[in-house]
């Protein structure tokens, strides 16, 4: 999972897609930013213009979003961005819609961003919106925020719809009514699993079978062969964003797998027994592609 807001060029994207093909990582996802919280000097690339343009030079690789904010585009134009995507890649992008939190953004760029009930409103209705036009051939919707009449239907049922959030009441809500997967980020073992409940008592609730919805986990990522590459690994990610190596270690460590290959295997698989399907592994030193080969050719393989 790229931070794509950090200054990743198109040569960037294409070098990372190359190397994850090469090397057996199965799926490139991206942040959907618009400006960087770090440096906005870094450039920044629109996510689903980018995802078109691998679909096309890729041949295997699954694409998403991590995730589009509902607050960035209505969702009759975020949902046909993503069918296009699909279709050119021949059916291998997940649309992933999240509530939108970087208020900044919004500001430089003349979003509305709203209170937090509205933006989780909004992502209510755009879920349920993406899920009508992916999945009839023809598709009416009266909400607070939207309003489609007689919409003709994209014909892309096979299209995954992924929420994102922490699994509060806002966000599993519309995931356990139409959303293929639930992902969530950036938490403890112990918050992961709470989350998973949390996940799996909404389907109940609902009258899912919570196997039927996939769970998944963005995580950072500090991984090497031994402890010098694993520094070496933390040096550049804390470059990056003016961050001490040990602190990289210290707080990434809590939070997801960050060691040798064996320690980050020993936390994906804790993470596994969880429940979790698939984790995305947040990759922030984006022209490192030698870490991109490892995880493709050592990590993956141990817990696949």
């Amino acid at each position: 999972m790229i931070e794509g807001q950090e200054g990743v060029t198109w040569d960037d994207w294409v070098a990372l897609a190359s190397a994850c093909e090469d090397h057996g990582v199965e799926a490139l996802f991206r942040s959907d930013h618009y400006i960087s919280g770090f440096d906005e000097s870094r450039p920044v690339l629109d996510a689903w213009a980018t995802i078109c343009g691998l679909a096309a030079r890729t041949t295997k690789l699954e694409l998403g979003t991590l995730v589009s904010p509902a607050t960035f585009r209505h969702p009759s134009v975020l949902t046909r961005s993503a069918a296009t995507a699909d279709e050119i890649s021949g059916g291998r992008v997940t649309l992933g819609i999240g509530a939108g939190w970087m208020e900044r953004e919004h500001e430089a760029y003349g979003f509305a961003f709203g209170a937090a009930r509205e933006r989780i409103a909004r992502l209510a209705e755009q879920v349920e919106i993406a899920h009508g036009l992916l999945h009839e051939d023809r598709f009416d919707f009266e909400g607070t925020y939207y309003r489609l009449q007689d919409a003709p239907g994209l014909g892309r049922p096979d299209l995954p719809i992924l929420v994102g959030g922490s699994a509060k009441p806002g966000t599993t809500g519309p995931a356990v009514r139409f959303a293929d997967e639930y992902n969530t980020l950036f938490g403890t073992l112990d918050e992961v699993r709470d989350r998973k409940q949390a996940l799996d008592a909404a389907c109940e609730k609902a009258g899912r079978d919570p196997s039927t919805l996939r769970y998944s986990l963005m995580a950072p990522c500090v991984v090497g062969r031994d402890e010098r590459e694993v520094n070496e690994s933390a040096r550049r990610i804390g470059s990056r964003f003016g961050r001490d190596p040990k602190d990289v270690l210290l707080r990434y460590g809590e939070r997801g797998p960050v060691g040798t290959v064996d320690e980050a295997v020993e936390h994906l698989k804790q993470i596994e027994e969880l429940g979790y399907e698939r984790v995305m592994l947040q990759h922030l030193a984006h022209d490192d592609l030698d870490t991109v080969a490892l995880i493709g050719r050592e990590l993956a393989p141990a817990v696949a």
